[in-house]
């Protein structure tokens, strides 16, 4: 939201610079995100004076130069070198000394005077022309003043060139009633007030509003109170189309408008003003001189101002004529029903809509306008009349319109204050200090909040219904401290708390253990939304539709459904990287995953149903490693992901040779492994289907793995680094070639290994794995390694023998291994 500092100074009077207003607003909660010093003409005109051409002669060595003399206050006048055709003596120009820094046209290129000598004569400034100076584009001849222009008179001050000032405020939601002027004046004058200054907030005075005429008089029906508890209409007829002053054009730039005509103009400055939206229609284009607010039947086509055509549905409030659809409530105008360049009589529209309707119709249809941010976030239910009489003051004033009806005003049901009682002990419990009570009641009332009554030190309040985000007790202390001023409140020198024993195990230690282990190894967090689209889920099997948790109020279609699985959040990640040339990736996330069981609902116990589950999911795609002066690029594959979860297993003290091991069957994966742990599923690892890849348009290969990270929280061991003394005798390596039915693993040999020898054995690998057709049917070979080493001394042949004798036997008892010459 951007204030102007010029315009909020309209509403209330203070002498406070614009620095000092921008530091109250952030202590008071609306937070000041940008300042910046607006100049009406840039550079401000400095170096530029009225002056007075006291002679003016031709130049000796020129056919259209002159040599003037030009009083501008000085002891002396000025010799200025002159090439205007109007230049004479006796004109009142303005005149830009040396030093002086122009911007012809207002463009980023200056221009700065300079003492100089023009064809051997000296010149001690220009007069300027309209283009030169920035404030125009005439370049006619120097721009001639009245002869009444005081000589020696700053430009900016003749002119009337005012600097202003943009504070750009960074409103919460809940802070819709500072999205005006008169809302930032209100709290600014709040604050003024707690201090003790007398600071009132001066709306503009509508009391000469009358009907000039009733010529024009529009008929109003709402068919749908609920979604348009209150509607205002007038008419102006007579209108002259045509741009806005200067005053106007220069408030509506400061709020980032771009002004376009003076009706259209006048409607958004109230908008800026008040707070207020207000949609002006032409009224001639309002067939049956009738507006019903109404829906319309599903899928009827509506052509918006942005040319395009939208269907709409039975849940879309719209602003009718008898016979169409002329505009989407709160939300945006028709292509034909809206002001034109011909247009002469308008209907202006002040309402109140329902947030809820507004809101759900702008996020259906993708639009986002300052009428709608307004709407759904809740303005004042008391502004509307107000409203739409400063609206057509301003274009009787602007557009030389007469009133042509009365005020129309359809209210069925006032929406009163939000009332509720405040305890002053409760306030100064929140609040953390003790606050006197008369600064209490100070700011209750400079918050324009009304005290009803009061019993023993709690207070019955009225707040205003255009302070939407104040209804109960805790609200209203929060307004109070702010208006106080968070700063005051002093840090206590003592904490008092209680102690708080971190589950065992800590998950979120763990989770900053697993996230520094994957950072370390070159991958990427990403963060994303746990709501999703139920699209996603259509015909799965593995993540069935039926389980997904639906929302019962979506924003959209793409938003509707609780995730089951973060694969889909994971493959938009890559789908949007790989589409920016960036498919290289090596992403991780944490999240929750939720889920819907029908079976498990009681009509005791409903919430059964809905369960969530903690997970860490893992990709890789593209190159693993990228090229080099001395290496090829190597491609992401399955075994690269693996090594990864088996290195951060490793790191949880997770023996890895424990996990059971079974091929996965599941639509989301063409191929991969499920991995148990203790009889329960730890994770799920392998490569994505293509069809799965499709649904977010990702074309590349992805190696995806996704863990139960609560279950592998709940299995760890002590994550305690134990350091020892390196041995002083060495390792002994010996080989194995074993020939071993296609149905035995690796696991099963190396658990026989270590129950043959539990001592001297070290470690097992696999370092050869060979099936062809030199073997017997249903063979394979395995090439295993084994690590043999004793502590206390050096390995004998002897005992290496025996050792290496025993897991023959052992793998020739319990595998039906055969060793390999």
């Amino acid at each position: 939201m951007n204030i102007s500092y010029n315009w909020l100074k309209r509403y209330i009077a203070t002498d406070l610079p614009a620095e000092k207003i921008a530091e109250i607003l952030t202590d008071i909660g609306l937070e000041v995100e940008g300042f910046e010093k607006i100049e009406t003409v840039k550079g401000g005109l400095r170096g530029v004076v009225v002056g007075e051409v006291v002679t003016c002669a031709d130049h000796p060595d020129s056919d259209h130069l002159h040599v003037t003399a030009v009083d501008v206050g000085a002891a002396e006048p000025l010799q200025i070198v002159c090439g205007a055709a109007n230049c004479r003596a006796g004109l009142k120009v303005l005149c830009a000394t040396v030093g002086a820094v122009l911007y012809p046209d207002g463009g980023d290129e200056e221009f700065k005077i300079k003492r100089s000598k023009i064809r051997g004569v000296e010149s001690l400034g220009m007069l300027c022309a309209e283009e030169e100076l920035g404030i125009g584009s005439s370049h006619d001849g120097i721009m001639e003043l009245p002869a009444d222009a005081p000589v020696g008179m700053e430009a900016r001050e003749y002119l009337h060139v005012e600097d202003d000032y943009l504070i750009e405020i960074g409103l919460t939601p809940n802070r819709v009633d500072a999205a005006s002027h008169i809302g930032v004046a209100r709290d600014l004058a709040a604050y003024l007030k707690s201090r003790g200054e007398n600071a009132e907030v001066k709306l503009p005075d509508v009391s000469a509003f009358a009907p000039d005429n009733h010529d024009l008089e529009v008929a109003v029906r709402v068919e749908n109170p609920e979604a348009a508890p209150r509607y205002a209409g007038v008419t102006v007829t007579g209108c002259k189309i045509g741009p806005s002053p200067e005053w106007m054009q220069n408030c509506l730039r400061a709020a980032g408008i771009n002004p376009k005509n003076n009706l259209v103009d006048i409607t958004n400055f109230v908008l800026f003003e008040l707070g207020q939206p207000l949609h002006a229609f032409d009224a001639a284009k309002i067939e049956g001189r009738e507006v019903v607010v109404r829906t319309c039947a599903e899928g009827t086509p509506f052509v918006t101002l942005d040319g395009v055509e939208r269907k709409l549905t039975d849940k879309d409030l719209m602003i009718c004529s008898a016979e169409r659809p002329m505009c989407i409530a709160g939300v945006f105008g028709g292509l034909d029903s809206g002001v034109s360049d011909t247009t002469t009589d308008v209907f202006i529209e002040s309402a109140y809509f329902n947030p809820v309707w507004v809101r759900k119709t702008a996020k259906r249809f993708g639009l986002n306008t300052d009428s709608s941010f307004r709407f759904e976030r809740g303005i004042d239910p008391n502004m509307q009349v107000y409203a739409a009489k400063r609206a057509a003051l301003l274009m009787k004033e602007l557009a030389g319109g007469t009133i042509s009806s009365g005020i129309t005003d359809i209210y069925p049901e006032p929406i009163g204050d939000f009332v509720f009682d405040i305890s002053l002990a409760r306030v100064n419990a929140l609040i953390g200090k003790e606050i006197p009570e008369t600064v209490v009641r100070t700011i209750i009332a400079a918050l324009e909040v009304k005290i009803l009554a009061e019993k023993d030190g709690v207070l019955t309040v009225a707040v205003p219904p255009y302070r939407v985000d104040v209804q109960r007790e805790a609200d209203l202390v929060e307004d109070i401290l702010r208006i106080y001023g968070y700063n005051n409140v002093e840090i206590p020198t003592q904490v008092r708390s209680t102690l708080s024993y971190a589950p065992k195990p800590d998950r979120n230690r763990l989770m900053n253990l697993a996230a520094d282990f994957l950072t370390a190894n070159g991958f990427t967090e990403i963060m994303s939304n746990s709501l999703t689209k139920a699209a996603y889920y259509e015909g799965l099997t593995s993540c069935p539709a039926e389980r997904c948790v639906r929302i019962l109020n979506p924003l959209s279609a793409d938003l509707n459904v609780m995730r089951q699985t973060l694969l889909f959040n994971m493959l938009e990640a890559v789908g949007l990287n790989a589409n920016r040339r960036n498919g290289d990736l090596c992403l991780y996330e944490f999240g929750n995953c939720y889920f819907y069981d029908e079976s498990k609902r009681t009509d005791e116990n409903r919430l059964a149903a809905y369960s969530e589950e903690y997970r860490l999911a893992i990709a890789v795609t593209g190159v693993s490693t990228p090229q080099s002066w001395n290496a090829k690029p190597v491609k992401a594959s399955f075994f690269t992901l693996r090594a990864v979860a088996e290195k951060l297993l490793r790191r949880f003290g997770v023996d890895i040779y424990a996990l059971k091991a079974e091929t996965l069957e599941s639509d989301l994966f063409s191929e991969g492994l499920t991995l148990s742990l203790n009889g329960k599923q730890l994770l799920q690892i392998g490569s994505v289907a293509a069809a799965i890849r499709r649904r977010t348009d990702v074309k590349q290969d992805v190696y995806y793995l996704e863990m139960n990270f609560e279950a592998l929280a709940k299995s760890t061991k002590k994550l305690k680094i134990a350091a020892g003394e390196l041995s002083k005798f060495p390792e002994v390596r010996r080989d194995l070639a074993l020939l071993v039915d296609k149905s035995v693993t690796f696991s099963s040999l190396r658990d026989a290994a270590f129950a043959a020898e539990r001592k001297l054995l070290k470690s097992v690998s696999l370092f050869d794995v060979y099936e062809g057709d030199k073997l017997p049917e249903g063979k394979k070979s395995y090439a295993l390694s084994f690590i043999l080493e004793d502590k206390t001394r050096t390995l004998d042949e002897r005992t290496i023998e025996r050792v290496m004798a025993n897991l023959t036997r052992q793998f020739e008892q319990k595998c039906g291994a055969q060793v390999r010459a």
